[in-house]
């Protein structure tokens, strides 16, 4: 176990930051350095989060409409734990919000605690200035219906893995749904990507295989059931292949689940889906079972 141990940080460490949070990361350490003749490394960390935090105070504090609160959920694990940050609402007859912003505390890794934290501001900070954005188009020309809401949830949380996923709903006629999950290895106190699992970008190939057969089982055996999987004029799309780094969590039994969005891969009243990826089907191409058994 220790030699796949060894094998899948050193995998790890070979994958590139994905590029969502490769400034954040940047920042962050831009500003321990900044403060830290002057702060203990603690205090480094809860000042950078703070000033982050003021920012999207600031930038959200423009109506009496607006409510915040802190409410922490059921403690996941024995020292990691996630709550609900910022709550941020608006109710403004047409426009309305609703954006929970998760936080991560008990990580030993600071800097990664810290990485997620700023980029789940971050997130929700850009998603409520569109709001705001788009409610001033919307109202020069004549008003009109929009909501926006971000919400998360823990969707594993065992002694060695966290995964949270963020929902984001955009509402204007009809509504779309987006997913992005973080999966955390609490023993090691690292962030795992879907590549840093494979020896190579084989991977992607025998999943989306595996997928497309999967799909079309579930067409065959339930009528309600459609997925993008042929060519289909009407929508001139076909899927083809997962993103290298598509949305990905690990369950509490150490399965690999793969994810989409609402109307990547189906019609919108399918909703967000995931799979389940059988650990037969790419036994052969993870670096070690210490993940995916």
């Amino acid at each position: 176990m220790m030699k796949n141990l060894q094998d899948a940080k050193k995998k790890y460490e070979e994958v590139e930051i994905p590029k969502e949070l490769n400034n954040i990361v940047k920042n962050s350490i831009k500003e321990a350095k900044r403060k830290q003749k002057k702060q203990s490394p603690i205090k480094q960390w809860g000042i950078g989060l703070v000033a982050a935090a003021a920012l999207f105070t600031t930038s959200v504090n423009v109506s009496p409409a607006l409510a915040q609160s802190l409410a922490t959920v059921p403690l996941l694990g024995q020292f990691v734990q996630v709550v609900t940050f910022q709550a941020i609402k608006l109710d403004k007859g047409t426009y309305n919000a609703d954006l929970k912003t998760p936080n991560v505390t008990g990580l030993e890794n600071k800097e990664l605690e810290q990485m997620l934290n700023e980029k789940y501001i971050t997130e929700n900070e850009a998603l409520y200035e569109d709001f705001q954005n788009e409610i001033k188009e919307l109202d020069e020309a004549g008003g009109g219906h929009l909501g926006v809401t971000s919400t998360y949830e823990v969707v594993t949380d065992t002694e060695d893995i966290l995964s949270i996923s963020r929902y984001e709903v955009n509402t204007v006629g009809s509504s779309s749904t987006t997913m992005r999950t973080d999966t955390i290895d609490k023993k090691n106190q690292i962030l795992i990507t879907l590549p840093s699992l494979f020896k190579d970008d084989a991977y992607i190939e025998v999943i989306s295989t595996y997928l497309k057969d999967e799909m079309a089982k579930q067409m065959a055996n339930d009528p309600d059931k459609i997925y993008w999987i042929d060519d289909q004029e009407e929508i001139g799309f076909e899927f083809e292949t997962i993103r290298p780094d598509q949305t990905f969590s690990i369950t509490a039994d150490h399965k690999l689940t793969i994810s989409f969005d609402k109307y990547e891969i189906a019609p919108g009243y399918m909703g967000v889906l995931t799979f389940e990826i059988p650990t037969e089907v790419i036994s052969e191409y993870l670096i070690s079972d210490y993940y995916i058994k």
